[in-house]
């Protein structure tokens, strides 16, 4: 892991949350791509791919609930790392950040039907 200026790089393999896990904060991928995993009934299975742009672990923010999911980084990857107090400040000084990640929360709620 190597911090930079903005975010952190990840190497191929790492995990960035695990299924089950508290979460108390969500990510951005800024470059590369990570797999999405969900563990039932002890089988693992991929259910999703992440790209730069896409963000993830959203629902930490909102509500301390488990992580629904696991995601692993697939090559390398940058990603930057919001607590909820960075995302309050984030939302003030550029509301289009919440809508945008809203409309990525509709797409990804209508993908599931």
């Amino acid at each position: 892991m190597e911090r930079g200026v903005l975010g952190t790089e990840y190497a191929d393999g790492t995990v960035i949350c695990r299924q089950g896990e508290a979460g108390d904060r969500m990510y951005v991928i800024q470059s590369g791509r990570a797999v999405v995993l969900r563990q039932d009934r002890g089988a693992e299975s991929e259910v999703g791919e992440l790209k730069a742009g896409d963000v993830f672990g959203e629902m930490a923010i909102f509500e301390r609930q488990p992580r629904s999911a696991s995601v692993r980084v697939k090559g390398s990857a940058r990603i930057l790392t919001l607590d909820k107090r960075a995302f309050l400040r984030q939302v003030h000084e550029d509301p289009s950040f919440a809508y945008g990640m809203l409309q990525r929360m509709s797409r990804r709620i209508r993908g599931l039907d």
